[in-house]
């Protein structure tokens, strides 16, 4: 069940996961990112980091306006959003994992849509794997890929390519 729902934040037990992604609870932050940071344990000792969502760009422009997620976007009538978080390794182990596993955008109607590592003009995105020793932090984007008619609603995040028990959520609406 939530806990702290006036700033924003949701951490749910492994039974209750599953329900999160179809059913989001919606708290607190504006649309833009929040700059609130939620603590997040992994699924192995020592694995935690602080996660803040600092950016949401909508829509987000490609890199590369000839490159592929330009073409698939034409064929679709989508667009792109790009999410920029702040990752601090707050644990006593080294986490190296793929941000791009670990986000997910809800939009109002309860759609869940995974993340990509498609360039954006709106920075730099996440490497492919992110490793970081304790106390290291890392910056990037990770792009979405929506219908053009998707009204944003929640980012969320979880570690161990999302499959943690702990997930936290920015609310966008």
């Amino acid at each position: 069940m939530p806990r702290g729902r006036g700033r924003g934040r949701l951490r749910l037990r492994a039974a209750l996961a599953a329900l999160a992604f179809t059913v989001p609870v919606l708290l607190g932050a504006g649309p833009g990112g929040s700059g609130e940071t939620i603590p997040l344990a992994g699924r192995e000792p020592g694995e935690r980091l602080d996660v803040t969502l600092t950016q949401v760009v909508d829509p987000a422009s490609p890199a590369d306006p000839a490159g592929p997620a330009d073409a698939a976007a034409a064929q679709v009538d989508d667009r792109l959003v790009a999410v920029r978080f702040r990752l601090e390794n707050t644990g006593s182990v080294v986490y190296a994992d793929s941000p791009v596993s670990c986000a997910h955008l809800l939009d109002s109607t309860g759609r869940r849509f995974a993340a990509l590592n498609t360039p954006t003009t709106a920075g730099a995105a996440f490497p492919d794997t992110v490793t970081l020793d304790p106390g290291g932090t890392a910056e990037g984007f990770v792009t979405f890929h929506l219908p053009d008619d998707a009204a944003l609603a929640a980012v969320q995040f979880a570690l161990n390519g999302g499959l943690a028990d702990d997930v936290g959520q920015w609310s966008l609406s």
